[in-house]
């Protein structure tokens, strides 16, 4: 079988040598990439290194292999083209149709999914044009992935930092995988919830769950490859930050209320799939807790969490907002479902059967999605992002 097309564009920031290491992964992965980058890059990453690690000649020029017609023929010819990092020079030319090398004249001529990991200093990235030029390419199709928040050149600390290279790499696999040029989710703003809470009980334990956030972090990624603008409320999970998404993070379940009320706001879809603990201690000691010879401890009392998927679910920040919960069971998984869905109100709600050996801190799960609808909409045992996907499917049909 024919290997994957993919372009990588490198236009001409510091970040052009994390681009390398993308560059591997696609490689590595068993993609077929040319490395187009702007006179800019060469100035950051030569164009030796770009030709032995791609295997594929490397120019800037229209004019090189005029022959081969390689202004046209290398976007039509592509399954993917991604650009990272993407300059905010880059961005406008691209919002704008400008063709004034070979990177720009391949973006005119692409067909296939188009990618952009944006990379440029924080009042760069903020500044009107800028956001403008977003838009437009987002309204046209493209994948703008949300630049991360770190240390930039100098001392500057901001958001503007190219995502890990590994994250945009599988923003890419999941965009090639779809094959679709148009990101269904583009425009929209998604709220997701991942994780475990964790409630103090002293300074050093908790009560906390065995969920990793990997579901969660799936439907993250998921969701910002099909387009969307995602806000991730990330509880305990120690995963690197999924490419393109805002993470906020938390630890409570009062904190992930207060997270996911905010965010939810002007919110066109809320998943709940973070394992929010149903009680918490109602009292913190201030210091240890200590053994004491010849006496048992005192019993900790537990109050209740407020239950925020019902609390989204009731009080919708949008008419036509769609909110997605998660139930993990023991047994009677369907029945138990069902009943959890009429209580708690929401759209669809996800059932899987838990156990120590059984989803949590799994790459797989399998489960069966009911609708308010009365549908049920099993999926097989498999890779979580699986079943991320058919969560957006299904979303994306009650959006529209």
């Amino acid at each position: 079988m024919d290997k994957p097309k993919v372009v990588l564009g490198v236009s001409g920031g510091i970040a052009a040598y994390k681009a390398c290491e993308l560059l591997r992964r696609l490689t590595e992965s068993g993609h077929d990439v040319r490395v187009v980058p702007t006179a800019s890059a060469l100035h950051f990453v030569g164009a030796a290194t770009w030709s032995a690690l791609s295997g594929h000649p490397v120019s800037t020029e229209v004019w090189d292999d005029v022959h081969e017609v390689p202004h046209v023929r290398i976007g039509q010819q592509a399954d993917l083209v991604v650009v990272a990092p993407a300059t905010a020079d880059m961005l406008a030319k691209a919002a704008h149709g400008l063709a004034d090398d070979l990177l720009t004249n391949t973006l005119l001529t692409a067909r296939c999914p188009v990618v952009f990991a944006p990379a440029m200093h924080t009042e760069m990235w903020e500044h009107p044009a800028t956001q403008e030029n977003v838009a437009t390419l987002r309204r046209r199709g493209a994948v703008v992935i949300e630049p991360a928040v770190g240390r930039l050149t100098g001392v500057d600390t901001g958001k503007g930092r190219l995502p890990d290279p590994a994250e945009i790499f599988e923003v890419c696999r999941r965009v090639l995988a779809r094959g679709v040029r148009e990101p269904d989710l583009a425009g929209r703003h998604v709220v997701v919830s991942a994780g475990g809470t964790r409630e103090p009980l002293d300074p050093v334990r908790f009560l906390g769950n065995r969920s990793s956030g990997k579901q969660g972090y799936a439907l993250a990624r998921t969701a910002a490859a099909r387009g969307a603008r995602v806000t991730l409320i990330a509880a305990n999970t120690g995963l690197p930050d999924p490419a393109g998404v805002d993470v906020v993070q938390v630890g409570t379940a009062v904190q992930l209320r207060e997270a996911v009320l905010k965010a939810a706001a002007d919110a066109d879809a809320v998943v709940m799939a973070a394992a929010v603990a149903d009680f918490r201690p109602e009292t913190y000691a201030t210091g240890k807790i200590k053994k004491q010879d010849g006496r048992e401890p005192d019993p900790i009392v537990l109050v209740r969490n407020p239950d925020i998927l019902a609390e989204v679910s009731a009080d919708r920040a949008r008419s036509n907002q769609v909110v997605v919960g998660f139930a993990a069971e023991t047994d009677d998984v369907l029945a138990n479902g069902r009943s959890k869905l009429r209580r708690k109100g929401c759209d669809l709600l996800v059932v899987n059967e838990v156990g120590e050996r059984k989803t949590f801190g799994s790459e797989e799960n399998e489960a069966v999605v009911l609708g308010a609808d009365g549908s049920e909409t099993p999926v097989p045992y498999g890779p979580k992002e699986a079943l991320a996907e058919t969560v957006w499917d299904l979303v994306t049909r009650r959006l529209a």
